[in-house]
């Protein structure tokens, strides 16, 4: 997997667990389980359903805070699976 410079990223969510952040145009994205010290570099097609699932599930669950939210994501949308260890 390409590592992109995560410099020009911008932080979308941060919890104690779990972080989000993305390009400025939302083309990419990156899931950061600080627990286990993994993360998900999420681009073109996973960038987009992540996108729209993010999207919707902050309007399901407005008062979720970033660690709940981040963890359904994470957990029951599959982008855990998409993970590698942190460097």
């Amino acid at each position: 997997m390409q590592r992109v410079s995560v410099r020009d990223d911008h932080e979308l969510e941060t919890g104690d667990e779990y972080a989000l952040s993305a390009a400025a145009d939302r083309t990419r994205f990156t899931l950061h389980n600080k627990a286990d010290g993994m993360i998900a570099e999420l681009r073109d097609d996973d960038a987009a359903r992540f996108l729209k699932d993010y999207d919707e599930m902050k309007i399901q669950f407005p008062d979720w805070n970033a660690d709940k939210l981040l963890a359904q994501l994470w957990d029951q949308g599959g982008y855990g699976w998409l993970a590698q260890q942190e460097e």
